[in-house]
């Protein structure tokens, strides 16, 4: 004989302004702990970085030995975990404007009561965004921020050690320095292999005329909302 099934319990909602108030304190906390956790993802993708530029500076700097497409190789990691960083960061911008969404229109409501505010229009967009989350972001756009925030100066001391490492005879093995002709002492030093030094030289300047003009894009400076 069958057993019968047991009824489903639904979950009970809050239904005075008290029980309200916890469940709303409880799920602020919640969204604090989950931003934190993206940011200290974040932190660490930007640690790796770092710990990266400063290895391969290192092993290209110390000895004439190393080639300098160490640098080259240093650059496209720093890249890869640019991408990693700005696919983390567009996680953490979701949950940092719910956060925010908490702050400005229940918290700053406590504080100091604005008579024009009022809580049903954010508890709607709120809700909306939990049934159907998504980003508020695009990948490009979290490109460009992290790369404004931290990752083009270490692009920038990648370059100036590229410069330097294929500029100095003395620190590469097997190329010599013409006092006569320069130019053709710096397109030696910057050859890769079988790919001549031209070449490489024009690929590194077209790659950072874009990281440029990405980190000198303003199409999301107007706002006045604060970004790490």
């Amino acid at each position: 004989m069958e057993q019968p099934t047991p009824p489903v319990a639904l979950a009970v909602l809050p239904t005075t302004p008290s029980e309200a108030t916890t469940a709303m304190v409880h799920y602020y906390r919640a969204e604090m702990g989950r931003m934190c956790s993206w940011r200290d993802r974040l932190d660490m993708t930007s640690n790796w970085s770092i710990t990266v530029v400063a290895a391969l500076l290192s092993v290209s700097l110390s000895t004439p030995t190393a080639h300098h497409g160490v640098l080259m190789f240093a650059m496209l990691l720093v890249s890869l975990l640019l991408y990693v960083e700005a696919r983390r960061y567009r996680f953490y911008d979701v949950y940092r404007m719910r956060v925010r969404q908490f702050e400005r229109h229940y918290f700053g409501q406590l504080y100091g009561p604005d008579p024009e505010g009022g809580p049903e229009p954010w508890l709607v967009m709120l809700a909306q965004e939990l049934r159907h989350p998504k980003f508020r972001i695009t990948l490009g756009l979290a490109i460009r921020r992290r790369l404004r925030r931290n990752y083009i100066w270490m692009y920038a001391i990648l370059l100036a050690a590229w410069l330097l490492k294929i500029s100095s005879p003395q620190l590469q093995d097997g190329v010599h320095l013409d006092t006569e002709r320069p130019l053709e002492t710096v397109l030696s030093g910057a050859t890769l292999g079988l790919i001549p030094g031209w070449l490489v030289i024009g690929a590194v300047v077209a790659g950072y005329a874009v990281l440029v003009a990405a980190a000198l894009s303003t199409a999301d400076r107007g706002s006045d909302e604060v970004h790490v």
